[in-house]
């Protein structure tokens, strides 16, 4: 027992003793601080460390908060680093994987150069590694196998060549691939095919050339698979039957490949768009289709395919596109086709159809673009086509159309274009095609029309474009046609008018005028005596054109003229010749500027000695010179007004259509204010993107600025929502203007060096062109993020009322997430219907905090959010765009996703049309709003 105690005594004296000496022995570095010594090393490895990541210090006793930087919550080890769009110069960082826990590593979008670096190889539990868009050189390591618990990885946008290594397959978690745009040169390989968890492939824009392996018919998890212009050649793979998941895309357009369409990719159950257009793909359209149950856009344009369009295609009931013109393609158009629910985009022109058009296609209220056009069909226009009240382009030129154009045509209140050219249409021109007010283009030209121009026509205030030319008509040019003020190309020839040329055309600017080979008589008027008109008079025996002052006036009217200018007097047509009659035809016209106050603005000339003298300065290839951009400048023009100047709409001699913006300048004390002139020459002068209003020139002079665009004659965004000429955009049409005006500003954030902002988002500053995709407009506050930072200052709070993001309130230093606020705005009203204030919301209210008070109602506060104006279908496809915008909307500008993230949440949010009933609904409701922590 004595032994036993004295044992026992001696273990407690051991265990004291111990205690102590662990006490006094010094204390083992914490792993905190080994931390900061790694993300300091990588800091001081850039060139720029002073510059980037100011917050990184060495003497902070953790990184647990630095930017960029996530540690687990408990135990304060670092698990993420996002270094992204931080602007950093130098080679990838690699001391990365001595922190053992690393499990995301992203410094994607910046300037880092060098090779692949072989160190990251080390990080043996990374998931995800994103070097995209950055400066990287060489081949792909094989030695990424080592990564095996790599799930993403995205190395798009760098200078990669050479081959896919092997070593790349050995990833056995890999779910996404993005090797986008690099210049990758060797086949695809067909090890890929191994990635069997892999639900994400893009390898667009490379150069790898060879064929499509089979082996990637093995990826049974696939959602999107995109190899856009990659070089490929030979056929589609059969085996791509077996993507029974792929949902997304299949994208395999642009490329070399040949042979017929396998039927197997016709069997994809989810696949909602199928891209194959611009290839050389040859035989028939495969019929058996029927388990394409998701699809939405179906696009086999400019290939060689031959054959009929299978009747099967009107089973599609999901479709909304099809697109398979500029083919052999011949029989007639499948009935079921215009039975489909959701077809709005129907354009098989250039193919050798025949038969009669179905009537269910003229009456389709879905349809919004039908071009026909340069095929063989037969039959007449039905008098239903007055149903398709949607129709906004009616294309079917080149056909053998018959029979008259029956009334009810002008009960198409949305329809633009009509264009029936040779066709053998006859009887008269209705005169209810003057109810189409909104039409800019009417081609008939090379029919067998009768009887008279309806004067009626002139109430097409919209009209741009009329050609009636190889037709039979009779009687005189209506002079109501002088009130066209947007008209700009007139085509009257080879008919049997009679009469004089009304002298109400020459207040028109004409870039193209032709009343050859008619029965005219009297004398032409001044403003259409024009040297690139030589041509547009010949073959009317009895018009003349005399000395200048026998020559009736622009300006006057037929009441204004004295009898023996108004007289008709048979004559030869006799033209002056020379440089006299130029001479005198110029100094005509200047005079007439002059005198006429609204035609002072075609030249801005004081009346003065001390004429302006105007700059141009061209950021595009150019088919006109300044001097044409001048004298466009006519009141009439005008299109839109503000306080900085006007706009103006204007044709271009060589068809171009253009707005131009006329920035008034204004003097305070010794400084000018331009306006934002100098800030949208900066910015929009280098930009080059699709989603990116194109700037073509900028011309100034001492007392007025002037920048040239790309015409969209759809407007802006806010016009299409709110105007009271406001149109019902159906849900793919507004979510197709979300993408793309939100790849637009992504490109201004991400893809352009240095940053831009743009620092006025608003729905007013989308434009969108004639198939309504989106061109992000108006950098009139634009600010450039140079390489000394990320934010910058401003005196006054830029933007709009609606619009502005809370930090302005607190702080003049804002970035990007500034601009992410506003575009969540956009995204609220395409979602709502409703403008950013309105009175309905209350006092200080604004459509983020009305939305937002909305959603806590559980009982039918969704459903007062959502827009009305679309209907039940698309309310669940509007959720995952709801949720983005309350994502971009948060009052944290830290909490917002980056323009890059909010473009890759609105591809995942592209519209299924999946119509569920009012339970499921509710509980995507519930979802959403525990997703946004606002349940």
């Amino acid at each position: 027992m004595k032994d036993k105690d004295g044992s026992f005594a001696m273990c407690v004296l051991v265990l004291i003793g111990g205690l102590i000496l662990v006490e006094l022995a010094p204390p083992i570095k914490p792993i905190a601080s080994v931390q900061v010594k790694i993300l300091m090393e990588l800091k001081n490895s850039l060139e720029n460390p002073d510059k980037v990541l100011t917050n990184w210090r060495e003497t902070d006793e953790t990184p647990c908060g630095w930017t960029g930087v996530t540690c687990d919550p408990n135990l304060k080890l670092v698990t993420d680093i996002d270094l992204s769009n931080m602007n950093l110069r130098g080679l990838v960082p690699s001391l990365i994987c001595d922190l053992q826990n690393l499990v995301s590593y992203n410094v994607g979008n910046n300037y880092l150069g060098g090779s692949f670096p072989a160190k990251l190889l080390h990080c043996s539990k990374l998931e995800y590694l994103n070097l995209s868009q950055n400066l990287i050189v060489g081949e792909l390591p094989n030695g990424i196998s080592r990564l095996q618990s790599l799930r993403n990885l995205d190395l798009s946008g760098n200078d990669f060549s050479g081959s896919i290594p092997p070593g790349l397959s050995d990833l056995p978690l890999l779910e996404s691939l993005i090797l986008t745009n690099n210049l990758l040169n060797d086949t695809i390989p067909s090890h890929l095919g191994k990635l069997s968890n892999l639900k994400w492939l893009d390898l667009a824009y490379n150069s790898f050339g060879g064929v499509i392996p089979e082996e990637l018919g093995n990826l049974s998890q696939l959602l999107y698979i995109r190899l856009t212009k990659a070089n490929l050649s030979g056929t589609i793979p059969n085996s791509f039957g077996n993507l029974t998941q792929l949902t997304y895309f299949l994208d395999l357009s642009y490329n070399n490949l040949q042979g017929s369409i396998p039927s197997s990719i016709m069997q994809l159950p989810k696949l909602s768009k199928m891209e194959l257009y611009s290839n050389n793909l040859s035989g028939h359209i495969p019929r058996d289709m029927k388990n394409l149950l998701s699809i939405t856009d179906i696009d086999l344009s400019n290939n060689s395919l031959s054959g009929s369009i299978p009747d099967e295609i009107g089973k599609l009931q999901t479709l909304e596109l099809l697109h398979s013109w500029g083919n052999h393609l011949e029989g007639e158009i499948p009935p079921g086709l215009a039975d489909l629910p959701k077809l709005n985009k129907l354009r098989l022109f250039n193919n050798n159809l025949s038969g009669k058009i179905p009537a269910g296609l003229w009456n389709s209220v879905h349809l919004e673009i039908v071009d026909l056009s340069y095929n063989n069909f037969q039959g007449g226009i039905s008098p239903d086509v007055g149903l398709a009240t949607n129709l906004t382009l009616l294309i079917l030129s080149g056909n053998r159309l018959n029979g008259s154009i029956p009334p009810e045509i002008g009960n198409l209140p949305k329809l633009n274009k009509l264009h029936l050219s040779q066709n053998l249409i006859s009887g008269s021109i209705p005169l209810h095609l003057g109810n189409l007010s909104g039409l800019n283009e009417l081609f008939l030209s090379d029919n067998h029309f009768s009887g008279t121009i309806p004067p009626e026509i002139s109430k097409c205030y919209q009209l741009i474009q009329l050609n009636l030319s190889r037709n039979s008509l009779t009687g005189s040019i209506p002079s109501e046609l002088g009130n066209l003020k947007d008209l700009n190309q007139l085509d009257l020839s080879e008919n049997n008018l009679s009469g004089e040329i009304p002298v109400e055309l020459g207040k028109l600017s004409f870039l193209s005028f032709n009343v050859s080979f008619n029965k005219l008589s009297g004398a032409v008027p001044q403003c259409l005596i024009n040297e690139k008109f030589n041509t547009s008079f010949i073959g009317n025996a009895d018009l003349r054109a005399e000395a200048l002052k026998a020559v009736k006036p622009c300006s006057a009217t037929a009441a204004d003229l004295p009898a023996h200018e108004s007289s008709k007097g048979p004559g030869p047509l006799v033209w002056a010749v020379g440089g006299t009659f130029a001479a005198a035809a110029l100094i005509y016209l200047v005079e007439s500027c002059l005198h006429f106050r609204k035609y002072k603005a075609c030249f801005n000339m004081e009346e003065t000695e001390g004429r302006a003298l105007w700059s141009m300065t061209s950021f595009h290839k150019l088919g006109f010179s300044e001097y044409e951009v001048l004298s466009s400048l006519d009141e009439d023009n005008v299109i839109g007004t503000g306080g900085a100047g006007k706009v103006y709409k204007a044709t271009l001699s060589n068809g171009q259509e253009v707005a131009i913006k006329k920035l008034r300048t204004e003097a305070t004390g010794d400084k000018k204010h331009d306006y934002g002139f100098n800030a949208e020459v900066e910015t929009l002068g280098k930009l080059r993107h699709k989603n990116i209003v194109k700037l073509l020139c900028c011309c100034s002079s001492q007392d007025a600025k002037l920048l040239v665009y790309d015409y969209m004659p759809n407007g802006s965004l806010g016009d299409q929502l709110h105007s009271p000429k406001a149109s019902s955009l159906n849900w793919a049409t507004r979510y197709k203007i979300a993408l793309g005006a939100a790849e637009g500003l992504a490109y201004l954030h991400h893809d352009y060096n240095p940053t831009v902002l743009h620092c006025d988002v608003k729905s007013n500053n989308i434009l969108l062109d004639l198939d309504y995709e989106a061109r992000v407009a108006d950098f009139g506050l634009a600010r450039i993020l140079q390489t000394c930072g990320k934010e910058v200052s401003f005196s006054s709070v830029p933007g709009t009322c609606g619009y502005i993001a809370p930090e302005y309130a607190y702080t003049p230093k804002v970035n990007e997430k500034s601009d992410i606020y506003s575009f969540g705005v956009v995204l609220m009203e395409l979602i709502t219907g409703k403008m950013p204030v309105e009175p309905e919301f209350g006092d200080g209210v604004d459509i983020v905090r009305w939305v937002c008070d909305k959603l806590q109602i559980k009982d039918g506060g969704l459903l007062e959010v959502l827009d009305p104006r679309l209907g039940r279908g698309s309310r669940e496809d509007m959720l995952p765009v709801l949720k983005v915008a309350l994502l971009c909307t948060r009052t944290l500008p830290m909490q917002r996703p980056s323009m890059r993230e909010v473009v890759q949440m609105l591809l995942e949010a592209h519209p299924k049309q999946i119509h569920k009933d009012a339970k499921h609904f509710s509980a995507k409701r519930d979802s959403l709003l525990v997703q946004i922590n606002l349940k």
